[in-house]
């Protein structure tokens, strides 16, 4: 019974922040679902700024997705490039704008409180909510969208001074740099 309880106690808290995760992103004259695109592009590696993998992040309809994106073109938070390569696929990225909108993030709050909390805290929350994602990922068949350089694919540069010698991603075969590793992607699975 106390394992019940300890449960729903943590359930409880995970409804409650996020709760206040999503009236915050009820602000400053874009929906929830436009903050959490911008959000998601800021973060996104260059091959997972895609319509789709927006609507895989978000979790949300092709329609939701589409009427998301198209008011964040509207408002010139983003904007749509033809891949050079594949006429039919489109990448989405943030304008000057764009970025500026999440300079002014209503999620800044909640990272504050977090960054207060004392660093073990801090490191105890990190584990034990990418052990429960991990679990709900695994139980729903969910992406995980983890940075580059945690998945499985990502083959770090053997000569970390050599900039001749970028990582790799095992999986679509190319080369990745610094930043590559530090973005989320859509293709992410967790090394074993």
């Amino acid at each position: 019974m106390a394992n019940q309880s300890a449960d729903m106690t943590l359930l409880a808290l995970l409804e409650r922040t996020s709760r206040l995760i999503q009236g915050s992103l009820h602000a400053k004259n874009l929906a929830p679902a436009q903050w959490l695109a911008l959000q998601y592009l800021a973060r996104a590696n260059r091959f997972s700024r895609t319509p789709t993998a927006v609507g895989l992040y978000l979790e949300a309809t092709k329609g939701t997705v589409s009427q998301t994106l198209i008011a964040l073109v509207r408002k010139g938070l983003v904007r749509k490039e033809c891949d050079r390569t594949d006429r039919r696929s489109v990448s989405l990225q943030l304008t000057g704008r764009g970025k500026t909108a999440l300079s002014r993030d209503p999620l800044s709050d909640l990272s504050a409180a977090a960054a207060a909390l004392p660093r073990q805290t801090q490191d105890s929350l990190n584990r034990g909510l990418a052990d429960l994602l991990k679990v709900m990922l695994a139980r729903t068949g969910g992406h995980s969208f983890g940075q580059c350089s945690t998945c499985r694919y990502f083959q770090r540069n053997r000569e970390p001074d050599d900039q001749r010698r970028p990582h790799q991603c095992g999986l679509l075969k190319v080369a990745l740099s610094d930043d590559d590793g530090s973005k989320i992607c859509v293709e992410h699975q967790y090394a074993a």
